[in-house]
């Protein structure tokens, strides 16, 4: 069954005008009023493909919401396997096996903007992670008013080719003005060059404002960092990392990062010598947040995803139908190991 709301303006807002009010017009007689486009057409004295594109605006702009909901589909019942044996909120984006990482990270992170739409709200602290998966996103978020909300860089973006203040605040300014929230950016570098530096940047006020807002996160929003993947995250290909980094972080059995921070298979992240440079939170900070969104696209970050999961990262997963089946296996496979020792 298909569910659809079309929103009129917010309480207390401006009364649409021009386009805005025709879309919303057509898409209550589409919607609500099961009228044929033609029908449209003819009471809104225009073309049946202005109508098609009346209702594109809808959807693109977030006057129409669409929901789909089925018991019967495999979406459905991936879902409910890892909300059993992982206990967390799955949603699985329908996409071909045959269809490249490129496409599936469009396709995932197209939902993705969609979905997020009903996890953001007024007064909220929103913490956002840099990278490929979240970029994309950013590109297809459909608008929602909010009031007193802010967006807050979770980890810093410099490195030596750049300062990296362009890439970081254009994503952010694409989330700040979908929810009409302030942006909070945190301008220093992805990694420090030595340990002790972090640390004095640190106790500095100006920094440790940032780092307070993070703490006091409502929702934090990331992607995972893989090495492995058709489509690199972007600290594997931004000139991030050396190296001897890449050689210290498969000696330490690294499979993943979530916002620059590196973890194990196991989710451990104690004695990975570079998250001690490294500028994002560390997990307790980002468990502290009640709802926390994981973006995932493509099967080669199904290790960096297993990881995140065990070291309790995430409590809400957009993830494609491919990876999906294939952690649902590997949870199936892991628990008849465990029963055969």
């Amino acid at each position: 069954m298909v569910v659809t709301d079309v929103a009129g303006p917010a309480a207390g807002g401006e009364l649409p005008t021009g386009k805005t009010r025709d879309a919303l017009r057509a898409a209550h007689l589409y919607y609500l009023q099961d009228l044929t486009m033609d029908a449209i057409a003819k009471e809104l004295h225009t073309s049946r493909s202005s109508v098609s594109r009346l209702l594109s605006h809808a959807r693109a702009t977030g006057l129409v919401e669409i929901s789909i909901h089925s018991p019967l589909d495999l979406p459905s019942r991936l879902e409910q396997e890892i909300l059993e044996r992982h206990e967390v909120s799955a949603h699985v984006v329908p996409v071909p096996d045959h269809a490249s990482d490129v496409d599936r990270l469009e396709r995932v992170a197209l939902s993705a903007a969609r979905i997020l739409t009903r996890f953001i709200d007024s007064n909220q602290t929103i913490g956002v992670a840099w990278g490929s998966t979240m970029s994309a996103m950013s590109r297809h978020l459909a608008p929602k008013a909010t009031h007193n909300s802010e967006i807050v860089q979770l980890n810093g973006a410099g490195n030596l080719r750049t300062t990296g203040i362009l890439y970081a605040s254009e994503l952010l300014r694409r989330f700040g003005d979908a929810f009409g929230a302030r942006v909070q950016q945190f301008p220093v570098p992805a990694f420090f060059d030595d340990p002790a530096t972090k640390e004095a940047f640190w106790r500095e006020r100006s920094t440790r404002r940032l780092l307070d807002l993070q703490a006091s996160m409502d929702v934090a929003i990331f992607g995972i960092g893989s090495p492995f993947a058709e489509v690199p995250s972007h600290v594997y290909q931004g000139g991030y990392l050396e190296r001897a980094d890449y050689q210290a972080l498969s000696r330490d059995g690294v499979v993943g990062d979530v916002a620059t921070v590196f973890y194990r298979a196991d989710g451990s992240t104690d004695g990975i010598a570079l998250n001690s440079r490294a500028t994002g939170p560390d997990f307790t900070v980002l468990r502290r947040a009640p709802r926390r969104i994981c973006v995932v696209s493509g099967q080669a970050k199904l290790p960096g995803l297993t990881g995140a999961l065990e070291a309790g990262l995430i409590t809400d997963l957009i993830v494609d139908e491919g990876t999906a089946r294939r952690l649902v296996e590997r949870s199936v496979d892991d628990l008849g190991s465990d029963r055969a020792d």
